[in-house]
């Protein structure tokens, strides 16, 4: 039997957070070693209105479900790892704030700033198209120098040396092999899906998007853009979402690449003890027939 779901994951404090069907499973090697692995239900708004799962919609409420999901992975692998060495536990609302502080550093940095620079940019160009397009080489730059900054910081290296764990497994998974540590190994930490590789699709078709957007003042620039953002999302969703199957044609590779290539800066090679967190949390969200889990098709 085989499946055509897309299993899929994300990085956390010291482990690994998998996302399946209908349930998710956050795996944290605590600091006396022993591996916690907690499996919860997940539900989805888009059961219950049919609209929800349309192209570009379904992307919108992914992300947004996909953010609250991550918090709360993010609040457990703290919690744990945090209270595994005595220390206090993080509150929500500590953790919550600075998810706000990272949304509203977002919308400074790939929003106002470039809108500020554009603004500059128009007093001496006057084709909107060619200020358009500097805005969002300007919020690329922004963004490669971001990832680039923040891929140096060695406690969010750990963070990537999971994230490399991540992607391994479930490309272990996807080639239908057994997961074992030696199998996860082998491949590679890059993988066409990952959310590096949204956040490059975004800024692209940002760039698209805004292009022929017209002359505008730097409150009304920046309005628009933010009632914009959910499209951008949604179309970029698609996108990911169809580039990211396990058959796609060669110009389909090449366009992918730059976000494979991203990914150097945002994985690392993980160690035997952080691919069995990994695998301990795939296995717990896969789907089983009898005994066997399922492997894809």
């Amino acid at each position: 039997m085989g499946s055509d779901f897309q299993y899929g994951g994300q990085a956390v404090i010291e482990g690994v957070m998998m996302r399946g069907r209908t349930n998710i499973a956050i795996a944290v090697r605590r600091p006396d070693h022993e591996i916690i692995v907690r499996e919860q239900p997940i539900g989805s708004i888009m059961a219950r209105w049919s609209f929800l799962k349309w192209p570009v919609i379904r992307g919108v409420v992914m992300l947004v479900e996909s953010l609250v999901i991550g918090l709360q992975a993010l609040m457990f692998s703290a919690n744990e790892f945090a209270g595994g060495e005595g220390e206090e536990k993080l509150k929500p609302w500590e953790l919550t704030g600075t998810i706000v502080f990272a949304m509203a550093l977002f919308v400074g940095l790939f929003i106002v700033l470039p809108n500020l620079f554009a603004v500059a940019v128009q007093r001496s160009v006057h084709n909107v198209v060619a200020v358009n397009l500097l805005e969002g080489f300007f919020r690329i730059f922004i963004f490669l120098g971001y990832i680039f900054a923040v891929s140096r910081i060695k406690d969010i290296q750990r963070v990537f040396e999971y994230h490399g764990a991540e992607h391994k497994t479930i490309h272990a998974y996807e080639a239908g092999e057994e997961l074992t540590v030696e199998n996860a190994r082998r491949h590679s930490t890059l993988h066409p899906r990952c959310g590096t590789s949204f956040l490059l699709i975004v800024m692209v078709i940002m760039i698209i998007a805004f292009s022929l957007i017209g002359r505008k003042a730097l409150l009304p620039r920046i309005a628009l853009r933010l009632a914009m953002l959910p499209v951008v999302a949604g179309l970029s969703y698609e996108v990911i979402k169809a580039t990211g199957r396990k058959h796609v044609a060669k110009w389909v590779r090449w366009a992918i690449a730059p976000g494979l290539w991203l990914q150097k800066l945002t994985t690392r090679e993980p160690d035997d003890e952080q691919l069995e967190v990994a695998i301990k949390a795939l296995e717990s969200v896969l789907e089983k027939k009898g005994d066997a889990f399922v492997r894809p098709a």
